[in-house]
C-alpha cells in the first residue's frame, strides 16, 4: 500500500510539473494552452460574421441572393456586394501557362511582365499559371457553383482565360492585363488629379475605332471596347453582368451538347471576347437601374465616343481613349507610345494562337 501512494503522489508531481513547463510557454506556439491554428480562428471568425449576417434578418428566412434558386444576377450581387467609395485594390492579375519564376517562362515575355512591378512597387503582382486558375476559380466561386461548373466546361483554353479576367475582378478588383503588355505609365497617372476616385469604380479602354464602311470585316463592333486591360472595383456590375452572360451561354450550350470545339453556335468573339464585352458595357451605360433616364432620352451609342481623345466619364465609368492602351498602332486616330494618354502598349503577341487546344 505505501508503494502504491508513493507511485500515485509521483505521478501528481509529474503532471503539475508538465503543466506548469507548458503553462510558462508563449500561446502561439503549437502545443501551448491557448494555441489555435490560424486557419481555426480565420474558421471562428467567419462563422461570427455568418452569424452576425443571420441575426440581422427574421428567423429562419435566409438573404435572397444567397439562396441556392435565386437568380444567378441576385447570387452574384450578394457574393460580391459592389462598393464604389473604396479605393481600387492594389492587384495586378496576369495569366500564363508558366509564372515567370519558371524556366519555362518566355524569355520574350519578361520585360513587359517585369514593367508592371517595376511601375507599382507598392501593388501585388499576381502571373496566375494555367494549372493554378481552375483553384483558384474554385476558391472564389464555391458558393456560386454554376459559374465554376461553366468555366470547368469550357473546351479552349482561349475562352477560360477571357472568362478569368472577369471573374477575378469582380471577386477581388484591381488591373488585369495580358502578359504581353507592356505599362508605360503607373496606374495612378491613368486618371487625372481632378476626378474624384470615389465617384469610380470602372476604367475601360476604347480598343478600336474604325470609321470606314467595311469595319465589319475587321472589327466585331463600330466601337470595341478593350479587354487586355481591365481596372475595376471589386463586384462592379459590369463584371457582373459578364460573369452571368458567360456562365448562362456555356451552360445553355454544354445542355444541349454543343460547348465544344467546332460545334458552338456562338464564335469567342461573341461569347467571351471583344465583342460580348462591348456589348456588356453598353447594356450598363443604357440600364436605368444605374442611370437616371427618361422616355424618349438618347441611348448611349458609339457615336458617343468614335474620335475620342480625352477621358470620358459616364457614371462611374472611365472610358479612356484609343491612345491609352493602344498607342503606336497607327491607324484609327491612336497617338504614339511617348503621347501623354499612352498608359499601356499592347505587343499583340497573338499568344493564344499558339494553344494547342485551338
Amino acid at each position: 500500500m505505501p508503494g502504491f501512494r508513493k507511485l500515485i503522489l509521483a505521478a501528481i508531481c509529474l503532471i503539475t510539473f508538465i503543466f506548469v513547463i507548458r503553462s510558462s510557454r508563449p500561446s502561439d506556439v503549437p502545443g501551448a494552452p491557448g494555441y489555435r491554428p490560424v486557419k481555426e480562428i480565420f474558421d471562428e471568425e467567419s462563422d461570427s460574421l455568418r452569424e452576425s449576417r443571420r441575426q440581422t434578418r427574421p428567423r429562419g428566412q435566409m438573404p435572397f441572393g444567397s439562396s441556392p434558386t435565386a437568380p444567378l444576377r441576385d447570387r452574384l450581387r450578394y457574393q460580391f456586394p459592389y462598393d464604389l467609395e473604396r479605393s481600387f485594390p492594389a492587384y495586378i492579375w496576369q495569366t500564363w501557362k508558366y509564372t515567370p519564376a519558371s524556366v519555362w517562362f518566355e524569355e520574350g515575355l519578361r520585360a513587359s511582365e517585369a514593367s508592371w512591378t517595376e511601375l507599382h512597387p507598392g501593388f501585388t503582382h499576381e502571373v496566375i499559371p494555367d494549372d493554378t486558375q481552375r483553384h483558384l476559380i474554385w476558391y472564389l466561386y464555391g458558393s456560386v457553383p454554376d459559374v465554376f461548373e461553366a468555366y470547368d466546361s469550357m473546351p479552349l483554353a482561349v475562352m477560360k482565360a477571357d472568362f478569368f479576367r472577369y471573374l477575378v475582378l469582380l471577386a477581388r478588383g484591381g488591373i488585369y492585363s495580358d502578359i504581353d503588355t507592356l505599362a508605360l505609365k503607373p496606374a495612378h497617372y491613368w486618371l487625372p488629379e481632378e476626378l474624384d476616385r470615389s465617384k469610380i469604380g470602372f476604367i475601360v479602354g476604347i480598343e478600336a475605332d474604325p470609321d470606314r464602311p467595311d469595319w465589319h470585316d475587321w472589327y466585331s463592333r463600330r466601337i470595341q471596347f478593350c479587354q487586355w486591360t481591365i481596372v475595376s472595383k471589386p463586384g462592379h456590375p459590369i463584371l457582373r453582368e459578364m460573369v452571368a452572360y458567360v456562365t448562362e451561354e456555356a451552360l445553355r450550350m454544354k445542355r444541349l451538347g454543343i460547348l465544344r470545339q467546332g460545334k458552338m453556335d456562338k464564335t469567342i468573339m461573341e461569347f467571351t471576347g471583344p465583342g460580348a464585352w462591348t456589348d456588356a458595357v453598353f447594356r450598363y451605360f443604357n440600364n436605368p437601374e444605374y442611370f437616371d433616364t427618361r422616355p424618349g432620352d438618347k441611348n448611349v451609342t458609339y457615336e458617343d465616343f468614335s474620335g475620342q481623345s480625352i477621358h470620358r466619364k459616364v457614371g462611374d465609368v472611365v472610358v479612356l481613349p484609343i491612345t491609352s492602351f493602344s498607342p503606336g498602332v497607327g491607324q484609327m486616330g491612336a497617338g504614339s507610345t511617348d503621347d501623354d494618354m499612352a498608359f499601356v502598349k499592347h505587343n499583340f503577341g497573338g499568344t493564344w494562337k499558339t494553344d494547342p487546344s485551338l
